[in-house]
């Protein structure tokens, strides 16, 4: 992966050197949990960052919890992947998105998700792009889940099989969920 390359503070873009800067490509994952809602924030705060591209794969369960008009970036689902393909010489989105991001970042994660790319299962866009990820690049995942559900024990063996991978664990928080209960 190539590191990003930001102008010095104080030197327009333009002069900093000969040579072109290379966007950063972002791929957000978005799945089914109620974090979900705070799409639209997380995709404004990286839109902050300078020399940032951001695309979005969505599950069809995330699409629940988030307007898709307040998201200002190009957003893709299960019906893109198949729109696209119709023969032989068609482009296969999974494997462009896989290409297009240097980093891939999956939040919320939600336990369904978790349990499908721990166990290689890969039955809509989102978890074709992790199954085809390019190792070499970084993948961070935050998983989101009822705290019933994160401590259920077969969720750790999961987030273990995901750091296996190579990927890296953002870790849930503590605080009042939104069905009432407080926890992780």
């Amino acid at each position: 992966m190539e590191p990003l390359s930001l102008p010095e503070p104080g030197i327009p873009a333009g002069n900093s050197s000969s040579v072109p800067q290379k966007k950063f490509r972002v791929l957000v994952g978005v799945t089914g949990s109620v974090a979900a809602l705070k799409l639209p924030l997380l995709v404004a705060e990286l839109l902050k960052i300078p020399g940032l591209e951001v695309k979005v794969v969505t599950t069809e369960r995330a699409k629940h919890f988030y307007n898709a008009q307040e998201i200002p970036v190009t957003l893709y689902g299960d019906e893109e992947e198949w729109q696209l393909w119709k023969g032989r010489s068609d482009p296969v989105l999974h494997i462009d998105l896989r290409r297009w991001a240097d980093l891939m970042v999956v939040a919320p994660l939600d336990a369904n998700t978790l349990a499908k790319v721990a166990n290689g299962i890969c039955d809509n866009l989102l978890t074709c792009v992790i199954r085809a990820w390019d190792l070499s690049k970084p993948l961070l995942f935050c998983p989101a889940m009822n705290t019933a559900m994160w401590e259920h024990p077969i969720t750790a063996r999961q987030v273990e099989q995901l750091k296996g991978f190579g990927y890296t664990e953002i870790p849930c928080v503590v605080k009042k969920l939104v069905c009432g209960d407080e926890g992780q």
